[in-house]
């Protein structure tokens, strides 16, 4: 995936979103949740923004389903 930076509030929106139901689900804070989707790997740069047009029309289990494959694919751990 190539590596692109938040352009528009709704982008925002949903980056917030996804970080926030992520650490729900886990049952983690959500900065622990940030801080894996973008110091310990490119997962909000490189996929979540990149993915944006697709994944905003997603219910949010699937998204949220989704996400924490690409954290297994990517060996990201909590």
């Amino acid at each position: 995936m190539k590596e692109e930076r938040i352009k528009s509030p709704e982008e925002l929106e949903f980056a917030i979103f996804c970080v926030e139901q992520v650490a729900a689900r886990l049952k983690v804070g959500a900065e622990l949740v940030y801080k894996a989707f973008t110091e310990q790997s490119d997962i909000l740069d490189g996929y979540i923004v990149p993915e944006y047009e697709t994944l905003h029309t997603q219910g949010k289990d699937y998204i949220i389903d989704e996400l924490l494959e690409v954290m297994e694919e990517r060996g990201v751990k909590l």
